[in-house]
């Protein structure tokens, strides 16, 4: 609990200066001697920090699948964490979205005979496919849906997600106090013998105190009108139970390879994927969210 209470802050406080730094870089001219003109672009900071986070999580990622017996390759698996982010924040505005489908498709084609090469340059068939799919793995729960993330951050400030960054982890926080004060209902034992359905609750409920918070900040900064309560509600809740979905996804992972945190880099928190995997899952949502129902006046 000291470690959390030590270690959470401070990460909160390293996003807060991360995204401040991107906001502001993203209002900078771009230096003479680029002979470009115009401002950095947006996100440029975030995709930097994305990156070191995805290889992090991909060595990680490599621990658990060779706990399963998974011959899976740091380099190749980092490789294909970083290519997805890569397409993702490199894709120009101006393709098609059959051409953005095109070029994704490749970048899962190229990991998956590049992972089947590497593992059976000894001369060997054991264990590549299962190495190939460790790699396909890596591409889209480290790469394409942290890159979701960076599709927030070009359409959007760098406060946007913020938001939606503090409202998915919100649920971890209220989840994880209100299921000690008040957890007696466990939620699924076989998976996650430590969630209770008390603890869901609380965790929805200050997601959606959260959102309400982050919104009303983004208008006030924004000179719009303040958003009323109910709005808060659908993103809240939304945000929070995928989240915890995700959170419930990288429980499986771990549960199948025998262990019970992705790694011990973070104390207090365990590995890298333990602290990302409910906002990993909560991007796509987020994005369709801003996209769809938010540009629409909602």
């Amino acid at each position: 609990m000291r470690e959390r209470l030590i270690l959470g802050p401070l990460m909160i406080l390293l996003v807060l200066a991360g995204l401040a730094a991107d906001d502001h870089l993203a209002r900078t001219p771009l230096p003479a001697w680029s002979g470009l003109s115009g401002n950095w672009p947006a996100g440029v900071l975030v995709f930097i920090i994305l990156v070191i986070i995805a290889s992090l999580a991909a060595r990680e990622l490599t621990a658990i699948l060779a706990d399963k017996g998974i011959p899976a390759s740091k380099r190749i698996n980092t490789f294909g964490a970083i290519l997805a982010l890569t397409l993702c924040w490199a894709a120009p505005d101006t393709l098609s979205a059959l051409d953005t489908l095109a070029a994704v498709s490749l970048g899962a084609i190229t990991v998956l005979f590049l992972a089947m090469a590497f593992h059976a340059r000894h001369k060997t068939v054991q264990g590549v496919v299962a190495a190939a799919g460790g790699a396909l793995l890596s591409f889209v729960y480290l790469g394409l849906l942290l890159g979701f993330l960076l599709l927030i951050r070009r359409e959007h400030s760098a406060w946007v997600l913020l938001w939606v960054v503090m409202v998915t982890k919100a649920c971890d926080i209220g989840a994880y106090f209100a299921g000690k004060a008040l957890g007696r209902h466990k939620l699924i034992p076989w998976l996650s013998p430590g969630k209770t359905w008390e603890g869901l609750v609380g965790g929805v409920l200050l997601s959606i105190v959260v959102a309400w918070g982050g919104l009303w900040l983004l208008s006030a900064a924004s000179g719009g009108r303040p958003p009323v309560w109910w709005a808060a509600i659908l993103p809240g809740v939304a945000l929070a139970l995928v989240g915890q979905a995700g959170d419930l996804f990288e429980s499986i992972l771990k549960r199948d390879a025998g262990i019970k945190d992705s790694g011990r880099s973070i104390p207090g928190f365990g590995g890298v994927l333990d602290v990302i995997d409910s906002p990993l899952l909560a991007a796509p949502v987020a994005f369709l969210w801003l996209r769809f129902f938010a540009a629409g006046g909602g």
